[in-house]
C-alpha cells in the first residue's frame, strides 16, 4: 500500500491540495492561513513544504463561524 492508497480522513498530515478538497477551503487561502501562522499546532514545515495536522486542524474548523 502506497501513500496514494490511504484515505484522507486516515492521514495523519496532508498536503495543502489535499487539506484543500478535504476542508473545502481555496488552497491559496489555505496555504496564506498557514503562512500567516507557521508555529501554529496544525502546520508542519517540512523544508518549503507546508504540511497540515488534519486532526488539529479540524479542532480549529470546529470551533470557527467562518474563515
Amino acid at each position: 500500500m502506497n501513500n496514494a492508497d490511504v484515505p484522507i480522513w486516515e492521514k495523519y498530515t496532508l498536503t495543502i491540495e489535499e487539506a484543500s478538497k478535504y476542508f473545502r477551503i481555496e488552497e491559496n487561502k489555505l496555504r496564506k492561513l498557514a503562512e500567516e501562522n507557521p508555529t501554529a499546532g496544525w502546520v508542519i514545515l517540512n523544508g518549503n513544504r507546508i504540511q497540515i495536522k488534519r486532526k488539529q486542524f479540524e479542532k480549529i474548523i470546529d470551533s470557527l463561524d467562518a474563515i
